[in-house]
């Protein structure tokens, strides 16, 4: 049975998309050599920002969208052996289109 996971408040759910191994140029990179991608894809997207009057405002986010994140944004959880950051709606800076 695999886990269901639902982001609280303005929390989104993103599972990072992997960079290719090689350069533009041919030359494949170590393991080492590797950053974390700042790229992930939007898995689950929380109920949207509450305001102080009770008003809560909807995420511009949904599933499936490409985004770009701040390097050390996000706490990083695995589930059910996968990898994937949760993390504020403040803390994605683009949608890649």
């Amino acid at each position: 049975m695999k886990a269901k996971i639902k982001p609280l408040g303005e929390k989104i759910l993103i599972k990072r998309i992997e960079p290719e191994e090689k350069t533009p140029g041919g030359i494949v990179l170590p393991e080492t050599a590797k950053e974390k991608p700042k790229q992930g894809k939007v898995i689950e997207v929380g109920e949207g920002k509450l305001l102080e009057s009770g008003e809560r405002i909807k995420s511009s986010l949904k599933k499936g969208d490409r985004v770009v994140f701040a390097s050390y944004a996000g706490t990083e959880i695995k589930i059910d052996g996968e990898e994937y950051i949760l993390m504020s709606q403040d803390d994605i800076l683009a949608v890649l289109e």
